[in-house]
């Protein structure tokens, strides 16, 4: 584990005044971003460090926090970089609450009712007018509040491009169209409501079966397989879909997200009551 820099000491006095007296533990760092954990007696704390490439991002996604109404942050910059403070959204991840699924242990109906959540969360934003951009596995927490996105470094308001260059983020996750325009330009590429559902399909095609839903191994593509040669196959639709399918209700429903034109995708309000209609 690494050592917090003391260059950026206002952070540690912002996550003070959200926990009292508290214990640091580093969660991550990588690629210039490294996110610690403040616990204390009045409550727990996200710092998120961002230094040289990742400092704007790390700026972008603190400015993003600032204008959703569930989420508050405190900012500050220090030497090369850029620091955010936020409240710790505790509880499972989506991932997490799957885990029972994945082992076929049961857990469905509690799966379900994650999934629900989950894509309600989506459907909020959308409907508030935004894009996320980084739908994941690990990007929804199951807080006793309802579920809380996280990672929103790729998200803008729609009628926005707050970046000069978008060259894609979780790529096993990245809708066609998206991928098709990552490739072909121009720059810059803006995400998509219709590829976060695309991605929020993949996301929980992925808590049930534990692997993405493209079958790389069917269409050749094995492990260490360049990016951009990935990122091409997807644009075309070169990768069949996986047909492992241990809960059919469900990942019938998301096949269907997952195979559909962009202008034929359902948004994430029809994926919700798609998914809702699940048998448990």
């Amino acid at each position: 584990m690494g050592t917090f820099t003391s260059e950026a000491a206002a952070a540690l006095t912002a996550a003070e005044a959200v926990c009292g007296p508290f214990e640091l533990e580093e969660i991550n760092n990588r690629r210039g971003s490294a996110v610690w954990k403040a616990s204390g007696p009045q409550g727990v704390a996200s710092i998120k460090l961002g230094t040289g490439d990742a400092a704007e991002v790390t700026a972008r996604e603190a400015a993003v926090l600032d204008q959703l109404p569930e989420y508050t942050v405190t900012v500050g910059r220090f030497a090369d970089g850029v620091w955010y403070v936020t409240p710790w959204q505790a509880g499972p991840s989506t991932w997490d609450v799957f885990r029972s699924v994945r082992k076929g242990v049961g857990g469905k109906a509690e799966a379900l009712a994650a999934a629900v959540g989950l894509c309600r969360a989506v459907e909020d934003l959308h409907e508030a007018g935004w894009v996320h951009g980084d739908l994941q596995p690990q990007h929804g927490i199951h807080t006793e509040q309802g579920v809380r996105l996280l990672d929103f470094a790729w998200s803008r308001p729609l009628g926005t491009t707050p970046w000069t260059t978008f060259d894609g983020t979780m790529i096993h996750l990245t809708a066609p169209e998206l991928a098709a325009r990552i490739i072909n330009g121009p720059q810059p590429v803006e995400t998509t409501q219709t590829a976060d559902v695309y991605a929020l399909a993949g996301t929980l095609w992925t808590g049930v079966t534990g692997t993405w839903p493209l079958d790389y191994e069917t269409a050749g593509l094995g492990r260490g397989t360049p990016l951009d040669v990935l990122r091409k196959a997807i644009a075309h639709r070169a990768v069949p879909l996986s047909t492992t399918m241990p809960w059919p209700s469900l990942q019938a429903r998301l096949r269907h997200v997952l195979l559909a034109a962009p202008d034929d995708r359902p948004t994430a309000a029809e994926l919700t009551r798609l998914v809702k209609a699940a048998d448990a």
